[in-house]
């Protein structure tokens, strides 16, 4: 369970009923829309699948866990839930905090990899950066405060959107590999 301050993002994945797609859409639909009525909903998503039989993903996420916990725990959802049981075979859920977000990747529903591979990957992702834009860019006619602030928010904003996407799908074959 994460940390009551940091964003958690959900992933459902429903294999539905043969012959069932199209009101499962619906459903899910229903679903996104009351979801996103709760305080702290930050976004919701249904990826479908490219062949049939293969599951459906639904995707939530919220600004906490405490955020999260009032929409699992809702009447409204609970309703929902019932209301769709006919519709799916099986349901697989998975929850994704901190670190997890930056190497959850698109179809994967594996958990996420071991923590010391996530740390090794974003510190080399972060110094690299760190370097660059110290030995290049380096604004040094600003105070060091707001020097500081630059530079992460640039940092932060190019592992979040460039760097850490790529080097998840780059290194996939070893942050995922079984465990010996």
């Amino acid at each position: 369970m994460g940390d009551a301050a940091e964003p958690v993002t959900v992933t459902v994945a429903r294999r539905v009923a043969p012959g069932r797609e199209a009101e499962f859409a619906s459903w899910c639909d229903a679903v996104t829309a009351a979801a996103a009525t709760f305080p702290g909903h930050l976004g919701a998503g249904v990826l479908r699948p490219s062949r049939l039989g293969d599951p459906w993903h639904l995707v939530f996420r919220f600004a906490s866990d405490r955020d999260l916990r009032a929409w699992d725990e809702s009447p409204q959802r609970g309703r929902l839930l019932a209301a769709g049981e006919h519709l799916v075979d099986s349901t697989d859920v998975q929850r994704i905090t901190g670190l997890e977000t930056w190497f959850a990747l698109p179809g994967r529903t594996s958990p996420a990899p071991p923590r010391w591979k996530m740390f090794a990957v974003s510190v080399c992702g972060i110094y690299l950066l760190q370097l660059l834009f110290h030995a290049a860019i380096d604004p040094a006619g600003l105070p060091v405060a707001l020097r500081v602030l630059v530079v992460s928010v640039a940092v932060t904003a190019l592992m979040t959107w460039l760097v850490m996407p790529r080097a998840a799908r780059l290194l996939q074959g070893w942050l995922y590999a079984p465990h010996r």
